[in-house]
């Protein structure tokens, strides 16, 4: 894809058709301020540049009818979502459908290099299974901070050898397309908001609870990113005075009292202290214990495994009702890994965001669990890419 709108009316226009689908010109009149011939004007030159095609008739109005124009179905685009224990990568076509998915377990701390060796692997299977044959764009989203208008980790405390790597253009290069980068939890804001619960709420909060915790801000309907790219970064908010050493450096951090990774130490220190027989069982078995063995501890009804998820959700509870007291969203999204322990860590969440913060902020404020899982992240990469390819040059 070398083209691009030359204008912000086609720049709509192709928003619109990538988020609605196809359209008549009629309809597509009917929600941008053109005229009838300003808007033919346009559409004719997004149809010579490839990126649109006619799509048949469009059923009658009255009068003649008129002709439904859709993105190219040809245009594909790669969904990156590096995770800190796992890659999500998707193909998709120009409206954000989800062509094909793979999901492999990879180490972020390996470093960059072999993280994308892993990537590219699995961008040529899927384009070897026949989804593309090339990729006219990249969304590319990595665990930790990025100065976002150059496309570079900067100093991402669980990523070590990430800092100052040109994500950016090492792919470009070698993918061949467009490549953006973006911190992990706001690609998951744009994905839950692209096709997920989301979709209606201009103002909302997203909170990732993975191996670490960060936050996306959507304002307008926009990311917010702040002046340097790091707003969001919740998990180094301090949670506890001088409490657990955090690897940012600092003491008492929420995600060093409660992550995937916090959790999975405490239910070790359990399981080895006896309190809990349930989580010895998993931890003999196994050789050692993650997130989703508290989460199915809980299901079982031990009562440790039940107290750790309450406790962490009091702890993240009380830092989002600062957030909430001070932003005022119309929705608070819980995403991440650790969604998994479900609706304990969501009741403990509420009971501390309700308690706390004004009932002017919270009086019609859901607080609920993400919908579209894993997903999230590709579509919010692919959305992030979308974004950036139709928009004017």
């Amino acid at each position: 894809m070398t083209a691009r709108p030359g204008n912000a009316h086609q720049a709509r226009l192709l928003k619109l058709l990538r988020d609605g689908g196809p359209n008549s010109r009629a309809q597509l009149g009917d929600q941008v301020d053109l005229s009838r011939s300003k808007l033919a004007v346009e559409v004719d030159r997004l149809l010579e540049t490839g990126l649109v095609v006619a799509d048949g008739l469009a059923a009658s109005r009255g009068g003649r009818r008129s002709h439904n124009i859709r993105l190219n179905p040809g245009l594909r685009f790669l969904g990156v979502d590096i995770g800190a224990t796992s890659i999500d990568v998707a193909v998709t076509n120009a409206e954000l459908e989800t062509l094909g998915h793979i999901n492999q377990p990879m180490d972020v701390r390996e470093g960059p290099v072999a993280v994308f060796e892993q990537v590219l692997a699995m961008a040529a299977k899927l384009r070897a299974s026949g989804l593309a044959e090339g990729f006219d764009g990249a969304g590319i989203g990595v665990p930790g901070p990025v100065r976002f208008p150059e496309g570079v980790p900067v100093a991402p405390p669980i990523m070590p050898g990430w800092d100052g790597f040109p994500v950016r253009e090492a792919l470009s290069q070698e993918l061949g397309c467009p490549v953006m980068v973006d911190n992990d939890v706001n690609l998951m804001a744009m994905g839950e908001q692209h096709a997920g619960v989301a979709r209606t709420v201009g103002d909302f909060l997203c909170v990732k609870i993975g191996t670490g915790i960060g936050c996306g801000i959507v304002v307008g309907g926009e990311v917010y990113r702040g002046t340097t790219g790091s707003a969001g970064d919740i998990g180094h908010i301090q949670a506890v005075p001088d409490g657990r050493p955090c690897a940012c450096g600092n003491r008492g951090c929420l995600e060093a009292h409660f992550s995937g990774a916090a959790l999975a130490r405490d239910a070790m220190e359990a399981a080895q202290q006896g309190l809990s027989a349930e989580l010895a069982a998993r931890l003999e078995a196994n050789g050692g214990l993650t997130a989703a063995d508290v989460a199915a501890a809980a299901a079982a009804g031990d009562a440790t495994a039940l107290e750790l998820i309450r406790e962490g959700g009091n702890r993240t509870g009380q830092v989002i009702a600062g957030l909430v007291s001070f932003f005022n969203p119309g929705l608070v999204v819980i995403g991440g890994g650790v969604t998994g322990l479900g609706h304990t860590l969501l009741a403990a969440i509420r009971t501390q965001v309700y308690r706390q913060s004004l009932p002017l902020a919270t009086g019609n404020l859901p607080i609920v669990l993400g919908e579209l899982g894993p997903a999230a992240g590709v579509t919010g990469a692919a959305r992030l890419i979308s974004d950036h390819l139709f928009s004017p040059a």
